[in-house]
């Protein structure tokens, strides 16, 4: 025999062929497809258990959503109150730590707070009501313009074609005057019971004010000693997020409305202040509010000045708002809320959707109030799993992070 012969010079190796034969081509070794069978049951379960999860979450967000619009009335004051009290609270904070009694305190800063909106709109209304009918005039006499330019080259409509259309419009709009009529009514049931929001919100938002200190002992004793610290936790963290989306919302307003303003009152277009006070208003509708505002003072500067201060106006109002997006909202919005501004543009539409301009108002604060309790629970979990490479907990014993973290 020769040495290249291994069967031949490695007996042991031969007797283990003889004891384990080698399986068929194409064929694998029962133990591989067995674990292959349960990895890919392991895989299944895994998914299964997300997938049942996901529906959990979508249904409780389902009925949590139906219960809020069948308790819209209420909750609207509810968070009106929460961001107006907000505001308002570090005045009453300074007059509570002067030794002022808390009713007092809270109704003297609210009454305050009222009459100064109070004193604005009314300071406002002389220059709107004054400039109004300019306003009016110049609109007639842009209609006026645009009908010479279309019945003349290169349009050369007519006027027979441009009465006919007018006829046609006021045909429709008699046509449907009960709609119409119907319409104004519902407005005016919705302008009813918008005041009766506000003053509820007002109400509530004295109660705030007056005792806020004591809701979280309050909620506290509800939820039980196991979950208070978490509910305390949670409500401070989402006051302190509210608050300062308030705040940085109000500074980048300010901003707004004091440069859009300058440049209206430059160029000479009428309503100059009050659009100012637009675009600060519109502020606190992240993204959409400013292009709204900044679009209405365009077209006002078109029917007023002409097309000229019309995009002077746009440019300066993409103007600000590059300085916006680009430093203040980064500075001061990002950093209170920590939201991407698609996230932001997204509830917005949605807040726009189901309930209007109160609806994307409320929009982002709730977004932002959701995130803070989703990271809340996400650290609490994270510190509740142990470490990679920790000692499994005795069994029968308590791990001592997870009764920490319960409190």
């Amino acid at each position: 025999m020769t040495s290249e012969d291994p069967v031949e010079s490695d007996p042991a190796r031969t007797e283990a062929d003889a004891v384990a034969p080698v399986p068929p081509r194409g064929r694998e070794v029962p133990e591989v497809s067995q674990r292959r069978e349960v990895l890919l049951g392991q895989a299944w379960a895994r998914v299964a258990a997300v997938s049942a999860r996901f529906l959990l979450i979508v249904l409780a967000l389902v009925v949590l959503g139906y219960i809020a619009g069948k308790l819209w009335v209420v909750l609207l004051p509810i968070l009106l109150a929460l961001l107006l009290a907000t505001v308002l609270w570090p005045s009453v904070r300074f007059l509570r730590r002067r030794g002022v009694p808390a009713a007092p305190s809270a109704f003297g800063v609210l009454l305050v707070a009222l009459l100064l909106l109070i004193g604005s709109v009314g300071g406002l209304a002389p220059q709107v009501t004054g400039q109004a009918q300019e306003l009016a005039d110049q609109v007639t006499a842009g209609l006026g313009e645009l009908q010479d330019g279309l019945t003349g080259p290169p349009f050369n409509l007519g006027e027979e074609r441009i009465g006919a259309t007018v006829d046609n419009v006021i045909g429709e709009l008699q046509a449907n005057a009960q709609d119409i009529a119907g319409r104004v009514l519902s407005g005016a049931v919705a302008a009813g019971s918008l005041l009766i929001t506000g003053l509820l919100s007002l109400v509530l938002c004295f109660f705030y004010l007056k005792d806020g200190p004591k809701f979280l002992p309050w909620m506290g004793g509800l939820v039980g000693p196991r979950a208070a610290p978490h509910v305390s936790a949670i409500a401070q963290r989402s006051w302190v997020t509210l608050s300062g989306f308030i705040k940085a919302q109000a500074a980048v307003g300010l901003v707004d409305a004091v440069f859009i303003g300058i440049g209206l009152a430059v160029l000479g277009v009428p309503l100059a202040l009050p659009l100012a006070v637009l675009v600060f208003f519109g502020a606190f509708i992240p993204i959409i509010g400013a292009v709204v505002t900044g679009a209405l003072a365009a077209l006002v500067a078109l029917v007023t000045n002409g097309v000229t201060a019309a995009v002077v106006v746009v440019v300066l109002v993409l103007v600000v708002q590059q300085l916006e997006g680009n430093v203040l909202q980064p500075i001061l919005v990002g950093r209170t809320l920590d939201l991407h501004p698609a996230v932001v543009i997204l509830a917005v539409t949605a807040g726009g959707t189901l309930s209007g301009i109160i609806g994307a108002f409320l929009a982002v604060p709730v977004v932002a109030v959701a995130a803070v309790v989703i990271r809340y629970l996400r650290q609490q979990v994270a510190e509740i799993e142990p470490a990679p490479g920790s000692p499994p907990t005795a069994a029968g014993q308590p791990d001592p992070e997870l009764a920490t973290a319960d409190g």
